[in-house]
């Protein structure tokens, strides 16, 4: 039985008629992301920002919060619905938060611009930092690296599942379903929410692949708009990003991997450092690497080093590529 198409997406009257429709999802934060795409692609081409229209949609992964994004679908449940609009030539671009984006994506899409990225740090709500959340607390995450990386450096404490968008899940810690929870340094920042909780440093505590980074997709064969995209594309973010993703496609990294991740530069020179936990936390592996930028080998080879490394209680969580 195959997925029920979309609803297709209604157009508001406006007096200019739009040059491009950027489709997004309908979260405060993916709309605020939006946002900053049009005005960076109206500031390069000299639009008015009436020539872009924005084309929201409620994504399947936005619909269901009872349970793991891993347990009803992965990554895609934060794409599908735009990469049918795409297809289907209802909108022209979509934008992503990148560490959303599965590691596989049809060939027939294109990552046509990365923005400027963010500041790639968790902040911890609830503690000023990892050592001073109180003995046995509560803590509200459903990303399993953030659940891993916090069991690691605190088995005393218990994870319970928290999904929603950031207002949803800072009001369940304002109901007491959790002592502390864990956010987006970047998310927070853009929807102007800067004062909220303590920044985790990322050379301690490392952040999830792509986090802090907006990506811009459109069709493949769509010349004019890859070209339009590639005014904004900022290059730096675009090669640490890639080569975060290039490495979580080498590791078989999915929704269920407790990975993370942190790539520094130095001009054309990345050096990325890659953690990956068992799902309990007890067991943890690091390894690094340094390579030149938008080059593949010297990523391989990290990634061979860590799956090398695997114990039999994650080897089970990596190999898998998907969402």
């Amino acid at each position: 039985m195959t997925d029920a198409a979309p609803a297709t997406p209604s157009s508001a009257a406006i007096s200019v008629k739009p040059r491009l429709r950027l489709g997004t999802r309908n979260s405060p934060l993916a709309m605020a992301q939006a946002y900053e795409t049009r005005a960076r692609l109206c500031a390069a081409h000299g639009w008015n920002e009436a020539e872009i229209e924005l084309v929201p949609v409620v994504a399947s992964g936005d619909k269901v919060l009872d349970r793991p994004l891993a347990e009803i679908g992965g990554k895609a449940l934060w794409t599908k619905e735009l990469d049918h609009w795409l297809h289907g030539g209802e909108i022209d671009l979509a934008v992503h938060s990148m560490k959303d984006v599965e590691t596989l994506r049809p060939p027939t899409l294109a990552i046509a611009a990365v923005l400027p990225r963010a500041d790639t740090a968790d902040r911890l709500v609830g503690a000023t930092s990892i050592a001073a959340i109180p003995k046995g607390a509560t803590v509200g995450t459903s990303a399993p690296r953030r659940a891993a990386q916090l069991l690691h450096a605190r088995p005393d404490c218990r994870v319970v599942s928290f999904r929603g968008n950031v207002a949803t899940r800072l009001a369940k810690l304002e109901r007491g379903e959790a002592d502390c929870t864990l956010l987006a340094s970047a998310g927070l920042d853009r929807l102007g929410e800067d004062a909220v909780g303590a920044r985790l440093d990322p050379q301690d505590w490392l952040p999830a692949p792509a986090q802090g980074a907006i990506g811009i997709e459109c069709r493949s064969d769509d010349h004019a708009t890859l070209s339009l995209l590639a005014a904004i594309d900022h290059s730096p973010s675009r090669h640490a990003v890639m080569a975060e993703r290039a490495l979580l496609k080498v590791l078989g990294g999915n929704c269920h991997s407790p990975i993370a991740m942190l790539t520094d530069a130095a001009g054309e020179e990345l050096t990325l450092r890659c953690a990956l936990f068992s799902p309990d936390g007890a067991e943890r592996i690091e390894a690094s690497a340094s390579g030149p930028a938008g080059q593949s080998e010297w990523i391989a080879a990290l990634g061979a080093q860590l799956l090398a490394q695997l114990t039999p209680a994650m080897a089970p969580h990596f190999g898998h590529p998907s969402g």
